[in-house]
């Protein structure tokens, strides 16, 4: 019997973090879930995926934190040996307001979750995955957010220009590092159900917004969750630098 993949998620005590985490841990992957500050949420999606007879551990790591990062990858390594998988979910918003309101320290805390975060655990996935350095291979997620495309205008510009930075590391590594056997692609979401409204002030959000969306709702988690793992499963074997947008067509 092989081993199985080895996954970590970032940012996966709730949200699409969550269900990338309980669908990957479903589906036979030995699952990292990662948090920063949601211990009890995070011990409880990897309980959860125990209990229905998968592999999980819950990591604190704070993924700004480069000693963190290093740290939540060396304990993998001791668990269960080098990742083979990678999502980076992790990511911050800040409450809602125009450019002209925004200070460095803003700037400073969305772009060292959402960017920099994301730099770091990619180094260390390609650093374990890459044939360059005795690896496997492996495949990397990256998500980002239609926000990307739309640029939040009056809500969160920094964001989305922090997720505009995700969409073009992803296409950069996914040329670095192809014929190294590790595959890099993206998912931006749309309007979802997650809480991570409720943190820029406005828990209603995406039952606004939807009116804008053609298929005229919200998407789930869930829905988030498929996509990424079609990506980073052996069905995707030739697809690399993609970009699925999960966003009821908008």
């Amino acid at each position: 019997m092989s081993a199985p993949a080895v996954l970590i998620v970032t940012g996966a005590s709730s949200g699409i973090g969550a269900a990338t985490a309980l669908l990957a841990g479903s589906r036979g992957y030995a699952v990292c879930v990662n948090y920063r500050s949601s211990s009890t949420q995070a011990e409880e999606v990897a309980a959860a995926i125990r209990k229905d007879g998968g592999q999980a551990l819950a990591v604190q790591a704070d993924v700004s934190s480069e000693p963190d990062v290093l740290r939540l990858f060396q304990t993998v390594d001791r668990e269960w040996g080098p990742v083979t998988a990678l999502v980076n979910n992790a990511a911050v918003l800040e409450p809602q307001i125009r450019l002209d309101q925004v200070d460095v320290g803003r700037l400073e805390r969305i772009f060292a979750t959402n960017i920099t975060g994301s730099f770091l655990c990619a180094r260390e996935a390609v650093r374990r995955m890459s044939t360059k350095y005795g690896g496997a291979g492996g495949s990397i997620v990256n998500v980002s957010s239609g926000a990307a495309r739309w640029g939040a205008p009056g809500e969160y510009i920094d964001y989305a220009a922090s997720k505009g930075a995700i969409d073009t590391m992803t296409v950069g590594l996914s040329k670095e590092v192809a014929a190294e056997g590790i595959r890099v692609n993206c998912v931006r979401p749309g309007f979802i159900h997650t809480g991570l409204h409720a943190k820029g002030g406005e828990p209603g959000r995406v039952d606004r917004m939807k009116v804008q969306v053609p298929m005229q709702r919200g998407g789930n988690p869930e829905e988030v969750a498929a996509a990424i793992l079609w990506l980073l499963s052996a069905e995707t074997s030739y697809v690399s630098g993609a970009f699925i947008d999960v966003a009821g067509g908008r």
